[in-house]
């Protein structure tokens, strides 16, 4: 291995968590790194001070503009947008980033409320430590100007962030019950799981059927599932228990076809917010790095 491969390998995992904590999905980030692989390849290591500081300005800028463009595509995306979960597996080494809530999808949704220089400014001061001086240099802002960003996106998504933080185990415990209802669904068991404000979010990019907006309120919820439920019965589906991103969710299988992927937020006894990703060629990529290792049982 040579020397600029070996020293990009050293801090891939770090670069890798930046791009895709900035763009919300995983071969996005991936492209990041390549290009700025490339970069990296086409410097002389020696000229540069400190080859940490340029990989991360580097790769922060490359998703800084990548983001842009998404922004823009975004505005004119099918019904709700959610990001790609990334699932652990032994062949995705970059899987195994350092947890927290600010890999979770949840609150990479929450980071959707940011402007892309919002984003890379909280980002880069509040998840990976740089102060603001650090940041200011990596972004070619003032400090000051660093310093408001990162005001402004800590108080939009103080704004957003869920009330409650919920153990895994409450999770688990409620995803359970969600598979237990859907088994024999009646709109007493469904609506006895969702909070009286509790929100549906489903990204079918307009390629599948998913719901075009939010949906709010546990009697909408319980109505929704509750005919998800009728039209989805028979021997050939099944909810699958994975971690995604850290956290317990599902697969929902029809046979050999994944349909949807799930996740949850809750207060401890029910479901504040259910998140649904039903994009094919999202799952198809999630599909194909998952593994049997990454599944996590509810039991």
């Amino acid at each position: 291995m040579d020397t600029a491969t070996d020293l990009f390998e050293h801090h891939r995992s770090r670069l890798f968590g930046l791009a895709y904590r900035m763009l919300g999905t995983p071969a996005d980030a991936e492209d990041v790194l390549h290009d700025a692989w490339l970069r990296l390849h086409a410097q002389e290591l020696a000229a540069l001070d400190d080859p940490e500081a340029w990989l991360v300005t580097v790769t922060t800028r490359l998703a800084l503009d990548r983001l842009r463009r998404a922004k823009a595509e975004r505005e004119h995306y099918t019904g709700p947008w959610l990001p790609e979960p990334l699932v652990p597996d032994a062949e995705h080494p970059d899987a195994a980033l350092e947890r927290g809530e600010s890999l979770t999808l949840s609150f990479l949704l929450l980071l959707e409320r940011l402007s892309p220089e919002e984003r890379a400014a909280f980002l880069l001061r509040e998840v990976f430590d740089y102060s603001h001086a650090e940041a200011a240099a990596i972004l070619e802002i003032t400090e000051d100007a660093c310093r408001q960003r990162v005001h402004r996106a800590r108080t939009r998504l103080r704004q957003g962030r869920p009330r409650f933080h919920v153990d895994e185990s409450a999770q688990r415990r409620l995803l359970q019950r969600f598979v237990v209802a859907m088994a024999e669904p009646t709109l007493d068991s469904l609506r006895a799981l969702f909070a009286e404000d509790a929100v549906h979010i489903s990204d079918g990019g307009g390629v599948a059927r998913a719901t075009l907006r939010p949906l709010h309120g546990a009697d909408r919820l319980a109505r929704l599932y509750l005919q998800l439920g009728r039209n989805l019965g028979g021997p050939g589906v099944r909810y699958e228990p994975v971690t995604l991103n850290g956290e317990p969710a599902l697969f929902l299988h029809d046979g050999d076809a994944l349909i949807a992927a799930m996740w949850v937020e809750c207060d401890g006894d029910r479901i504040t917010a259910i998140h649904a990703l039903r994009h094919p060629r999202k799952l198809a990529r999630l599909l194909a790095v998952t593994k049997p290792a990454a599944s996590a049982s509810l039991h």
